[in-house]
């Protein structure tokens, strides 16, 4: 590329993005080789290490990522003690619980189902979608119908200790913006990375906490709360939803990254797209996470408090803490 038409291209740039994304955040040059990492599971929260090991024990035998990232988003869709995802997610203003969740393959294939009840893993409902209908997306009571139709059984998701959490919401708050990294860190996204060289991801959540009825947050849609490109990488967020959707923030991030922005920068920039977008910021929780095609991985988020956890063949099932804006 000649000199003006690289000058011409970073104007271009810039000037879509805003002064402040660019500064600091030079994109990687592509003559520098990076060293592969495989196999890689990589997942937000705390709750993403019971991910991560059941990822990797797929991972590990030289399993496909697909299976991998279904497998290890189940363990926490079926723990009565994370609130924020599938059983024993803290329910809606009306005190049902209703799940979000989509995948993503390594060719692009994606499934996706929102406003989910009575099923306790959305992530294989979702998967069903994308292999078994000419859709991607599949709510409300169509979704239901579907997952029963598919040998999925009903149950009761709402455990006593979520009941509680929300009668006393009812009785003392009634409030329905959850607090930053209480309520907010409503996801578990995943991202792995398997021995072939093929990406996929999964994000299933019960959303924020005492939402309004019917309210569908970031986590199902494709471009939102998750997005897999296996020529460059992956990312998934978590925190305000709505945020995230205002900024298509997981297409923004691989997109920064088939830019040749390393995937912590992506991620920072992503989040400065957010905040961009969002005039109340600062009271709000937003996350992203991202892992490219050689399995480097990076975060940012706007309010200190987001954590996540990675399982490599160097660096097994850790978690670390992301940068922040704030």
């Amino acid at each position: 590329m000649s000199d003006r038409r690289r000058f011409l291209k970073t104007t271009a740039l810039g000037a879509a993005l805003g002064p402040s994304l660019l500064e600091g955040c030079a994109p990687a040059d592509p003559r520098t080789p990076s060293v592969s990492v495989r196999p890689v599971a990589l997942s937000t929260w705390e709750h993403g290490l019971g991910a991560n090991a059941a990822a990797w024990d797929i991972l590990s035998r030289g399993g496909g990522a697909l299976d991998a990232v279904e497998a290890g988003v189940r363990v926490p869709e079926a723990d009565p003690s994370v609130t924020t995802v599938g059983y024993g997610g803290f329910p809606d203003r009306f005190g049902k619980v209703t799940l979000d969740a989509c995948i993503m393959d390594e060719t692009g294939r994606c499934g996706s189902v929102a406003f989910l009840q009575e099923i306790k893993h959305p992530i294989s409902v979702a998967r069903r979608v994308m292999e078994e209908t000419p859709h991607v997306m599949l709510v409300g009571q169509g979704a239901l119908d579907f997952a029963v139709a598919q040998g999925f059984e009903r149950e009761n998701l709402l455990t006593p200790e979520a009941e509680a959490a929300w009668l006393q919401w009812k009785e003392t708050n009634g409030e329905t913006l959850p607090r930053i990294n209480i309520e907010n860190h409503d996801t578990i996204g995943m991202l792995t990375l398997d021995q072939a060289g093929n990406l996929a991801g999964a994000c299933t959540t019960s959303g924020a906490a005492f939402k309004y009825h019917g309210r569908v947050g970031d986590s199902p849609l494709i471009g939102a709360g998750l997005y897999v490109d296996n020529e460059v990488g992956g990312a998934t967020s978590t925190g305000w939803g709505e945020a995230v959707i205002r900024a298509v923030g997981c297409f923004l991030v691989v997109e920064f990254m088939r830019q040749g922005y390393s995937p912590a920068a992506a991620c920072e920039m992503a989040v400065d797209r957010v905040i961009s977008k969002n005039p109340d910021w600062r009271d709000i929780q937003v996350g992203f996470l991202a892992l490219d095609k050689n399995g480097q991985h990076g975060s940012f988020c706007i309010a200190p408090g987001f954590n996540y956890a990675i399982y490599t063949p160097e660096m097994e099932n850790r978690l670390f803490d992301s940068g922040s804006r704030l």
